[in-house]
């Protein structure tokens, strides 16, 4: 953004490129971060993290995890006991619940975590985004999971026009090479919560958003939003 307050508009490539240099240069190292110790405690983690911090799951885990960090022990559980021992994770019933059948169904597949899509994303809470990341941070599979942050900042970027987090997957893995994906998803994550907050952002203060954001997304989150009627 120029000094006159100006968006000045670059090419995409262009933007992804100046922007991995600029992330690299931030966030040299990328730790993982939800606590876990193989693939199968980091599916679990990352389901819980749905709509809830990080943080929080780290806090519950240990405990979840000290007497089922594997599908059978999570199966002889039960969800009433899984319940007891996340309550505090937001949506805890359902997830409890998903927890013990995505165990159950893990047992009758073999009972191994595998890296395959389709056998990830037909278990019980298991989306693309958290299958992703299990692929991605689980075995090290290039893979480029997008979170509502992520969707985020791409859009604010004009790096995707932001109109489903499908398209911004598809969109952020045209512009990042395939062997930059797995770092990129945890840089932007880093970014996004250091610099880039979802609300009162300051697009001029911030170090990618005051030179990548497009006019149109620039304009549009400066503009206050009309008081809802009660």
């Amino acid at each position: 953004m120029s000094d006159a307050g100006t968006v000045i508009e670059v090419r995409r490539q262009d933007k992804a490129d100046r922007i991995g240099v600029m992330l690299d240069e931030l966030y040299p190292t990328q730790p993982i971060p939800l606590d876990h110790t193989d693939p199968y405690t980091l599916l679990v983690a990352v389901a819980l993290s749905a709509q809830t911090t990080d943080k929080k799951v780290n806090e519950v885990t240990p405990a979840l995890f000290a007497v089922a960090d594997t599908p059978e022990k999570m199966a002889a559980l039960g969800p009433e006991r899984i319940l007891e021992l996340i309550r505090q994770i937001g949506l805890a019933p359902t997830k409890a619940q998903n927890l013990w059948t995505a165990a159950g169904q893990i047992i009758a597949a073999g009972g191994e975590i595998v890296p395959d899509y389709a056998f990830l994303e037909s278990l019980a809470g298991v989306g693309h985004k958290t299958a992703s990341v299990v692929m991605s941070q689980g075995f090290g599979i290039p893979a480029f999971a997008v979170d509502t942050h992520i969707h985020r900042l791409a859009r604010r970027w004009g790096l995707s026009d932001g109109t489903s987090v499908e398209k911004t997957e598809r969109d952020l893995k045209k512009v990042f090479p395939r062997d930059e994906w797995n770092r990129r998803h945890l840089q932007i994550i880093f970014f996004g919560r250091e610099y880039c907050p979802a609300l009162r952002h300051d697009f001029a203060q911030c170090p990618i958003c005051s030179w990548a954001s497009t006019k149109k997304q620039a304009l549009l989150e400066r503009t206050p939003k009309p008081a809802r009627r009660r």
